[in-house]
């Protein structure tokens, strides 16, 4: 397969034209390599740690030549591309290499199998439905209803054995025996649709990014944040991709090894 005919089956599922109108979706940086096959390094981030990471494949013998990622490289038209600044650097790598950068964000979390979606499938949550819809069956988030109830206890430790976040934060309770039964999930930066998943019913919401006063909002509105972070609320998303691509009989696949949290925890 292509890159071209790549990139044309996945616009179809997650239109570039559903974006937000502050986001960057679609190429990135096209070094002419439309007409190659697909061999594509997916990744959550596009950073020179993964591009490295791609260079070092080709000069292993696998020709890679897509990055296709779920955050954008460039949010903000640069004003310069100065020797040392990362954009720059990837820019040069990529017309040198011959690696092109491709991004999906905000059209690939409204879709099934999207960010989303996946997160939710992660909890097994059933008759799941976005927290706001954006057009027919898509839209940010899903709210859902466990299969069976647990205590906040038992939530916890599914939501860390199934995604591994370095911290899982979550909001003061006294009763870690809760039941609960409805959960509303959205991968990434998830605190501005607070009040949103209120109006689902939902008593717990899985998200990332979330400040302390939105903690504080969150209790005063009866509903329990956990906080497992970005990275590990996105990136079983892109495992996904690599599924998806591979069920396409792409030239070749993977997912980069060398993603980062950009984030530590001491100790």
């Amino acid at each position: 397969m292509k890159i071209v005919d790549l990139i044309t089956w996945f616009e179809s599922w997650a239109n570039p034209a559903w974006q937000e109108s502050w986001d960057n979706c679609g190429w990135q940086i096209e070094p002419g390599v439309l007409q190659s096959p697909a061999r594509v390094l997916v990744c959550l981030t596009p950073t020179l740690a993964v591009m490295e990471e791609a260079i070092a494949l080709r000069e292993s013998g696998i020709p890679v030549n897509l990055i296709f990622a779920h955050h954008p490289l460039i949010f903000y038209p640069p004003k310069s591309l100065c020797t040392g600044d990362a954009i720059a650097e990837m820019a040069r790598l990529a017309f040198t290499h011959n690696i092109g950068i491709y991004t999906a964000h905000t059209n690939f979390d409204q879709v099934e199998d999207g960010t989303a979606d996946v997160l939710g499938q992660i909890l097994s949550l059933q008759a799941s439905t976005p927290i706001v819809p954006t057009q027919p069956g898509l839209g940010y988030g899903r709210v859902g209803n466990l299969p069976t109830s647990l205590t906040l206890q038992e939530l916890l430790t599914t939501i860390h054995a199934r995604l591994h976040p370095d911290k899982l934060l979550f909001s003061p309770t006294v009763d870690l025996q809760q039941q609960i039964s409805r959960v509303a999930v959205l991968g990434g930066s998830g605190a501005s649709f607070i009040q949103a998943v209120v109006k689902t019913g939902a008593q717990v919401y899985l998200t990332s990014d979330c400040k302390f006063h939105q903690f504080q909002e969150s209790r005063d509105a009866g509903l329990i944040i956990l906080d497992a972070g970005h990275y590990a609320t996105e990136r079983p998303a892109c495992d996904r991709l690599v599924e998806k691509f591979q069920a396409l009989s792409v030239d070749w696949v993977q997912l980069s090894q060398k993603d980062e949290d950009f984030r530590q925890f001491f100790p």
